[in-house]
């Protein structure tokens, strides 16, 4: 029997009322695992704590939209679970399956007729002083911006040690591939097959008469270094939207390919472009 950890959103599901009709159709095919903060409820699951859940999971299901995907995605990927996506949000790239075609989707999933898409991640690590302060991974995107209130910031980015360009802007993404129809394409950025491997660089509101986004190899190494040129402006560093740190001149955020690859469960005949058109359109 298959063993299935469901986290909702239960911003976007209010009352649970789409968890416990998931659940519902879970219950006679597989183990069901949820945060043990669910126990309320009162459903027929097994609750766990929230370090467990993904010990105790061949697969999870994810009720919301890609941002609770991207809330998850590094803690999967280092579990090496695949990720069903439940859509409760707007655009969906990565949360495919919509509600009326949920139960279709998950007998497809027990009967094993499904494909997993490997997406590649990014690893980040905050260097002061060439020493390493912290690491963390992301599946979407990293961005150098300027703390609210604070005036233009410049940086060098670099691959292997080569200048790549150096920017004058609110702030600069790197994208993943998957991370190319986020905050990258509001920016401007073009847009990528997620099953590719590379980096697309791509400034905010550069002050520049001339930029474009940069397609990086994800095999090199990629540094983004804060100068002084406008009194050194502190700069935050997002990943996948979540505030990771606040930098300063010269300190550097050095990006890399993950050793980690996020599996995303396909089910159906939907290209990524058909997608596209259909969320973009």
């Amino acid at each position: 029997m298959k063993r299935i950890a469901v986290i909702p959103n239960s911003s976007k599901d209010i009352g649970l009322l789409n968890t416990k009709r998931l659940v519902g159709f879970l219950q006679s095919s597989a183990e069901v695992y949820m945060d043990e903060a669910y126990s309320v409820l009162g459903m027929n699951v097994k609750y766990v704590s929230p370090s467990e859940i993904y010990n105790n999971a061949d697969y999870v299901i994810v009720l919301g939209g890609d941002g609770t995907i991207l809330q998850r995605a590094s803690e999967c990927a280092k579990h090496r679970i695949p990720v069903l996506g439940i859509n409760l949000g707007k655009i969906g790239f990565m949360t495919e399956i919509e509600l009326d075609d949920m139960e279709a989707a998950i007998k497809k999933l027990l009967d094993g007729d499904f494909v997993i898409e490997k997406r590649m991640m990014m690893k980040a690590e905050i260097r002061k002083n060439n020493e390493v302060q912290f690491a963390f991974h992301a599946l979407n995107d990293v961005v150098v911006s300027k703390s609210t209130g604070e005036k233009l910031i410049c940086m060098e980015l670099s691959t292997d040690g080569e200048a790549v360009n150096r920017y004058t802007a609110d702030g600069l993404i790197i994208a993943t591939p998957t991370g190319s129809t986020g905050y990258s394409i509001s920016a401007g950025g073009p847009v990528v097959d997620p099953r590719m491997r590379l980096f697309v660089a791509t400034p905010i509101c550069a002050h520049m008469l001339s930029v474009r986004s940069a397609v990086l190899s994800s095999d090199k190494v990629m540094k983004i270094r804060l100068d002084s040129e406008y009194g050194g402006s502190d700069a935050v560093v997002t990943a996948d939207g979540d505030v990771q740190c606040y930098i300063k001149d010269a300190d550097e955020v050095v990006i890399t390919e993950s050793e980690y690859d996020f599996e995303l469960i396909k089910i159906g005949n939907q290209s990524f472009y058909d997608t596209l058109i259909k969320k973009l359109s």
